[in-house]
């Protein structure tokens, strides 16, 4: 099975929820200063995304001002 055949669990869990609460921000504030919708920050959020544009990692990262690493973890971590 190739990876774009796998409808099973990516292995990846995204932090978002947590890195939202921690400061206070909404996810509809971070689409406003990402230029990302919410329904797509929704998607990524509970671990549904199957991939990201590292121009959009990017920037969710500097609105949140966390590295990659807090954003996104192995699942079995």
């Amino acid at each position: 099975m190739t990876p774009a055949d796998d409808e099973g669990p990516s292995g990846v869990h995204c932090r978002l929820d947590e890195l939202l609460l921690e400061r206070g921000m909404t996810l509809t504030r971070l689409s406003e200063l990402v230029g990302v919708s919410v329904v797509n920050l929704s998607i990524l959020k509970n671990d549904r995304a199957r991939a990201i544009r590292y121009s959009t990692l990017s920037a969710i990262c500097r609105a949140l001002d966390c590295e990659i690493g807090d954003l996104l973890v192995r699942a079995d971590s």
